[in-house]
């Protein structure tokens, strides 16, 4: 770190908690989006896997991929991450969201599996439900039927979870018979702990709902129904469970915290339930005058779409955190719904280039997260989640070719990370 650097640190380590609480961010994670040229994906997909190298070099907690059909970025999150099981060794990786939609639940699990052995124990994979994008053009090629008629919520979801269980299949005197082998059957590899470990993209009260009374773990990102609990945002008691989807709100931190509110209020006792939140955050501390006048343009393209509910589900975004490391932690300390959790994912925008990506994540790790209490995960005396020793022949981190079950019910609410 540069002395100048060092000394902006100082002064946003100055703004922290000005009330001595104590710190709030435990786990730090980003999102990206894998963005690739259409004539060259090779070289974003191995730019984006090196962004993962550079995460956890910088002591990220997490590194999660979204996953998108019909453009130019990551169509398997599950192929993506398995690559990305080779080049890391401690990072949580995540998926946000995969659209169940479109899959086989046993089949994902196979491949969810997979990849979790590869990784030994890191993966964290997110998921939505309901009607996925694109399917007017993508419905035809990817089922049969009348695909329009087909249950494609949230039971799909549970029903992989189930498989992740590693239940057998059959009686107990139900055997499979293959090439130097008798076994009973079930769904293979059987990675423990993975059921344990998915996620879902709550994006309306009745999401939330589903997923708390489900077990799963909550991604509450920059994308969020505007409602609240019978017009109001409480603790606990009074609440009414019963499938209200709840009253209207413009206020984008009200909606967030009535969801936040609402999981905790049913999960079930001894189940942990971890809460990642997402925002866009675009420091520019170590951005050239372009690099920031770009990064100004991109809020300002997006800000007026934060001025108000959208649509029938009354659609709130949160405003994009961009400016100097100083001004963001000022928004992030002021912000209630980032007060009420420990885990915060840093949403990486669209469209932008690899240089952008590690200063923004250089930023953050050195500038921002400190403000809040984060510290990474390599300064810290316990080992990183499923931290094996790195296989001799693993990739350097600097080489690079270029510079509780769950339980069946109706869709709605799913979350887009945008």
């Amino acid at each position: 770190m540069t002395a100048e650097s060092g000394d902006r640190a100082s002064a946003v380590a100055d703004a922290r908690q000005p009330d001595g609480s104590s710190p709030r961010i435990t786990s730090l994670a980003f999102l990206t989006p894998g963005n690739y040229p259409d004539d060259d994906p090779y070289s974003g997909l191995e730019e984006t896997l090196s962004l993962f190298e550079l995460g956890e070099r910088l002591g990220f907690d997490g590194g999660w991929i979204r996953q998108r059909h019909l453009e130019h970025g990551v169509s398997s999150a599950a192929v993506f991450l398995a690559a990305a099981t080779q080049r890391t060794r401690r990072i949580e990786l995540g998926t946000a969201v995969i659209p169940i939609g479109y899959e086989s639940p046993f089949r994902l699990a196979e491949d969810l599996a997979t990849v979790d052995v590869l990784a030994r124990g890191r993966l964290q994979p997110g998921f939505s439900a309901g009607m996925p994008p694109h399917a007017d053009l993508m419905g035809d090629l990817v089922f049969d039927g009348d695909w329009r008629s087909y249950d494609l919520s949230y039971g799909r979801i549970a029903r992989l979870v189930e498989v992740l269980r590693g239940g057998y299949l059959g009686d107990e005197d139900t055997l499979i018979h293959s090439p130097g082998n008798v076994q009973r059957p079930r769904q293979q590899p059987h990675a423990p702990g993975l059921a344990d470990r998915v996620w879902y993209g709550g994006g309306s009260l009745r999401s939330v709902r589903w997923a708390a009374e489900s077990g799963l773990n909550l991604l509450t990102g920059n994308v969020i129904n505007g409602e609240v609990i019978n017009g109001e945002v409480v603790d606990g008691e009074g609440l009414d469970g019963g499938g209200l989807d709840g009253a209207g709100t413009d206020d984008f931190v009200t909606a967030q915290l009535a969801a936040i509110r609402e999981y905790r209020r049913l999960l079930a006792p001894g189940r942990p339930g971890r809460i990642a939140l997402g925002r866009v955050i675009v420091p520019f501390d170590g951005a050239d005058r372009a690099t920031r006048d770009r990064y100004r343009a991109y809020a300002a393209s997006r800000y007026e779409r934060t001025l108000k509910a959208h649509g029938e589900r009354r659609i709130l975004f949160a405003v994009d955190l961009v400016g100097d490391a100083e001004q963001i932690v000022e928004q992030l300390l002021s912000d209630a719904a980032v007060a009420a959790v420990s885990e915060l994912r840093i949403e990486l925008p669209y469209e932008f280039d690899r240089a952008d990506y590690e200063q923004i994540l250089r930023d953050v790790a050195t500038l921002v997260a400190p403000a809040l209490g984060w510290r990474p995960a390599t300064d810290r005396a316990e080992p990183g989640p499923g931290a094996p020793p790195a296989p001799a022949s693993s990739p350097s981190a600097t080489s690079s070719p270029s510079g509780t079950s769950a339980t069946s019910a109706g869709s709605g609410g799913a979350l887009r990370h945008d």
